[in-house]
Formats: structure tokens, sequence, C-alpha cells
């Protein structure tokens, strides 16, 4: 399993929210560069970024934090929020992004997914899946639309996805444990490299994802407020 220690970025600082609500934020650090060190010398062989002003705009707005976030560390980094055209999908790649993760415009655009596998490679690109109660939230989660996850990532699947970043945003920020069997079933039903994320607290929810087979775990809250111990985490469950 991978792990994925989480960097949100929000007005320049790293932030997390509360299931996804813009005015539940908690700052962590001004400096999110540093964060991206610390998690780095802690043993994190990939993070996960997300520019969540960039989300609820519809283009990337904190490339600036995300640029030094790329100059400090020598890990690879993937990349959500706001990205919604091949042009920028081809910025951030230059700029250093091992991954960029497309959400919204994968359910208002399938076939633009198709487009960017089949020109940046099927490893360049992630599915972002957002759920509520089973159904695809966009826009920065301030809208649910009537397509289920699975479905969302059936069809992905035919236009050459193959990562997928599921999110449950009841769980998201609230510490209350992963939704591992939806997680599990996701991964069962359409054998993609499903990456867990939201409600991860403990260990022991690392522990259910790994032996659930999970292929990966994005890790945020639990990581900063000290419930998950990240050297240890990558000792116990990392086989990437």
């Amino acid at each position: 399993m991978q792990l994925y220690p989480a960097i949100d970025i929000k007005n320049g600082q790293c932030v997390r929210l509360k299931q996804g609500l813009f005015d539940n934020v908690t700052v962590y650090s001004d400096t999110p560069a540093d964060m991206a060190k610390l998690w780095e010398s802690k043993g994190a062989t990939f993070l996960h970024l997300v520019d969540l002003d960039g989300a609820l705009s519809g283009r990337p707005v904190n490339l600036d934090a995300v640029r030094r976030i790329l100059e400090t560390v020598s890990i690879p980094v993937e990349l959500g929020g706001g990205i919604r055209s091949k042009e920028v999908v081809k910025e951030l790649l230059d700029l250093g992004v091992t991954r960029v993760i497309i959400g919204t415009r994968a359910v208002e655009r399938p076939e633009f997914m198709k487009e960017l596998t089949e020109t940046f490679g099927s490893d360049r690109i992630v599915l972002g899946v957002d759920a509520k109660d089973g159904l695809v939230a966009v826009e920065g989660w301030e809208k649910v639309s009537s397509m289920k996850a699975l479905e969302l990532c059936q069809m992905m699947k035919e236009m050459g996805v193959r990562h997928v970043v599921y999110t449950d945003i009841s769980r998201d920020g609230m510490l209350s444990g992963p939704n591992v069997e939806a997680t599990k079933e996701l991964t069962r039903q359409t054998g993609l490299n499903v990456i867990a994320s939201g409600g991860v607290s403990s260990m022991e929810d690392l522990e259910a994802l790994y032996e659930a087979g999970i292929a990966g775990a994005i890790t945020g809250k639990a990581l900063y407020e000290g419930r998950i111990p990240l050297e240890e985490a990558v000792r116990r469950f990392q086989t990437v």
C-alpha cells in the first residue's frame, strides 16, 4: 500500500477542512513546503497536494506554493484542485508534478480523460472521485451529481484511467474512520488502483485498508494531530 501525506493549500497556507466545508478551516502551517519537507524526512515517498482555492475557482491558484514544494522535496507529488484543461495539465506536468488529479471535468466531459491518458499516459492522470452517499460531488464538493461513484469509475476505466482517489466526503476531516467497505468494493468491481481518502484517523484504520488490499491511503488531519506516526506507518504498511 502506498501512503500519501496530504497537503491541502488555501491562501498559500497548509490547512485542513471538515467535510469539505470552506468555512471550517484549520491552518497548520503558513509554509506548505516546510510540511512537505517534514513528511519526506519521516519516510513519505509520495505526497498528495490539493489546491483548495483552485477547486472552487476552476483553475490552479496556489501554484507558487506548489512550485516551492517541488523545489524542496525530491519525492513525487500528485496535485488536484481546479485542473480542467489539457493546457493546465501540461503546465503542471512540465512544472514537475508527477500525477494530476481530475474531478469535476471528468464528470462533465468523460472523453476529456481519454484525451489526457492518450496524450500523457495513464500513470500521469488520476481520477478524483468525491462521493456523498455514493453519489459523485463536483466543483469543490459544492454540488452533488446524480452519477454513482462506481458508474463513473467503470466509465473512466474505458477511457484509459488506472488510478483513482476515492474520497468519502462525509468522513473527510472528521477522524471517523475511512469507508473501507465502499473502497474495497470499488477496487473489486473495477480492478482500478483505488486510493482511499477521507476519515483515516488511526493506525487501525490504515491496517483495515491494508488488510482489505487497498492500493493507497491518503492521511491528513490524523498526521497533523499526531494520531498517526508517519515513520511507523511507512514501516508497517508501505509495500510499494
